[in-house]
C-alpha cells in the first residue's frame, strides 16, 4: 500500500506536461487574480486544495467500488491490480504520444463533465478564496486520462480510505508543475511540454506498468 501511494505521487510528477496542457489555462488565469482580501497565493492554494479534494473523493468512491467487487462478487484483488497495470501502460503510451486509447475513456468522462462544467461559471471571475475553492473542486472532475488511470489503482486498493489516499498522493504529485506555472517559470513549464520530455515520462510509466503487471500476475498464478 505504501508503494502504491508513493507510485501515485510519482505518476502525478511524471504527468506534469499533461497537467499543464489540461489545467494550464485556468491556472494562468488564477495567478492573475488578486483580490482585496485574498491575494493570488491564497487563490492558487484554494483552487488546488479544491482540485485535490475532488481527486480524493473520486478515489474513495473507486476504492469502495473495488472493495464491493472483491468481497461481494468475488473478484480477486490481483485481477484488479492487473487492470490497473494495463491502464498504467496505456497511460505511458498516451503521455508519450504513441497510442491514444485513453482518449476514448476521456470521452466517457465528458458525459459527466458536461453536467458539472456549467457550474464553474458561477465562480468566475475568481475574486475570493471560496470561489477558487469551488472552482478547483469542479475542475477536479475534468475528463483526464492521467486521473482515470490512477483511479484504477484506487479500485485495486480494495478499500475506500486506501483509494482516497492514493488519489490524494497523486494530487500532491501534480502540484509542482502547476505551482511552477503559477509562479511564472515559463522556461521550466515550456521544457515539460517538449516531446522528448513527454516520451521519457511515457517510457518510465510503461516500464513501471510492466513491472506492476508482472507482480500482479505472480500473485494470481
Amino acid at each position: 500500500m505504501e508503494m502504491d501511494v508513493i507510485s501515485a505521487f510519482l505518476v502525478g510528477l511524471a504527468g506534469a506536461g499533461h497537467c499543464i496542457a489540461m489545467c494550464g489555462g485556468i491556472t494562468s488565469m488564477l495567478s492573475r487574480s488578486v483580490g482585496k482580501d485574498k491575494p493570488a497565493p491564497a487563490i492558487i492554494f484554494n483552487y488546488n486544495f479544491g482540485r485535490i479534494l475532488s481527486y480524493t473523493i473520486a478515489g474513495a468512491i473507486a476504492g469502495f467500488t473495488g472493495s464491493i467487487a472483491a468481497r461481494s462478487i468475488g473478484v480477486p484483488i490481483a485481477m484488479l491490480q492487473i487492470f490497473a497495470a494495463v491502464f498504467l501502460i496505456l497511460l505511458g503510451l498516451y503521455i508519450g504520444q504513441w497510442l491514444f486509447v485513453l482518449n476514448r475513456v476521456e470521452a466517457i468522462g465528458k458525459i459527466l463533465w458536461q453536467r458539472i462544467q456549467p457550474l464553474s461559471k458561477r465562480f468566475i471571475p475568481v475574486n475570493s478564496g471560496s470561489h477558487a475553492l469551488a472552482l478547483g473542486a469542479i475542475w477536479g472532475w475534468l475528463p483526464c486520462g492521467l486521473v482515470y488511470s490512477t483511479l484504477t489503482w484506487s479500485i485495486a486498493s480494495g478499500s475506500w480510505h486506501q483509494g482516497a489516499l492514493i488519489m490524494f498522493a497523486f494530487g500532491l504529485g501534480t502540484l509542482p508543475a502547476l505551482l511552477t506555472l503559477s509562479a511564472g517559470f515559463r522556461w521550466f513549464t515550456d521544457g515539460l511540454r517538449k516531446p522528448m520530455v513527454k516520451k521519457l515520462s511515457g517510457i518510465l510509466l510503461i516500464l513501471y506498468g510492466i513491472y506492476s503487471l508482472h507482480i500482479a500476475l505472480k500473485m494470481l498464478f
